[in-house]
């Protein structure tokens, strides 16, 4: 039975058009929170997307929007934004309840299944739902629908006046940015608590992600090393300096130093 971790880094080193968002982000979850298997998180995470998708009556927007935020209650976790269960998926379908971008695959993945195509939109700060036509789905405020105007209004609550704006930022993205960004919230979560076991987790699947900064090995090495683990960050540091030529030989000196630990 193959794990977490390596089904994840099979998703996403695959075609892009051959990523389920919806399994990637609740393999996520499963990893991350240290499930044992991850399953039951995936069964019950589909189960429930297809549930919400049977109780819309068509491929409308207006539709699946009044049964997930009507009906369903889904909303924005703001007393709690950083709660680390906003980032799982599966948590989020449980209590109704997550931040912009978990949110959004909800709607998403629920449109999919009823024949809805809806996009992701990575504007900074603020996940957003293409719906095409130049309508957007702010999915953490009520699934309230937004022109590229309404976005930037949003953009400037957030961001401040002077921050620059283009509308570039409204962009669609894909599945693989998605789950990079749904890790990317969760890696600032467990550094500000000093979840080191949470963060290694999160960092072990964002090492997977084509494309992700190489220093982010570096990074996972100290966690770790800083969690006794010496070994996995020795080699965590062998994996640097086959991508790092410059720097390889003083990479493997740190590899050889924490395995000097092992001792």
């Amino acid at each position: 039975m193959s794990t977490a971790v390596e089904r994840f880094a099979a998703l996403v080193r695959g075609p892009e058009d051959g990523i389920g968002l919806d399994t990637a982000c609740l393999l996520i979850a499963a990893h991350t929170r240290g499930d044992a298997h991850p399953e039951p998180a995936l069964s019950s995470g589909v189960e429930e997307l297809d549930r919400l998708a049977a109780r819309c009556a068509g491929a409308d927007l207006e539709v699946v929007r009044h049964q997930l935020f009507g009906v369903e209650g889904f909303a924005g976790n703001r007393r709690h934004y950083d709660d680390h269960r906003n980032s799982y998926l599966d948590d989020v379908l449980a209590r109704r309840c997550g931040i912009p971008i978990t949110l959004a695959v909800v709607v998403i993945e629920v449109g999919r299944r009823v024949g809805l195509p809806l996009a992701g939109v990575g504007m900074p700060g603020h996940f957003l739902v293409g719906a095409g036509g130049g309508h957007y789905i702010d999915a953490f405020d009520g699934g309230r629908v937004l022109d590229s105007a309404g976005c930037r209004r949003r953009y400037v609550e957030l961001a401040g006046p002077v921050a620059p704006w283009s509308t570039a930022m409204l962009a669609p993205v894909g599945p693989l940015a998605i789950v990079a960004r749904v890790l990317a919230n969760l890696r600032g979560v467990f550094a500000a608590t000093d979840d080191l076991g949470a963060l290694a987790r999160v960092l072990e699947l964002r090492t997977a992600i084509p494309g992700v900064p190489a220093a982010e090995r570096a990074e996972r090495s100290a966690v770790l090393s800083a969690l006794g683990r010496y070994g996995e960050a020795a080699t965590e540091l062998d994996r640097l300096a086959a991508l790092d030529g410059g720097d390889a030989d003083e990479i493997r000196l740190r590899a050889a130093a924490l395995r000097a630990r092992l001792n």
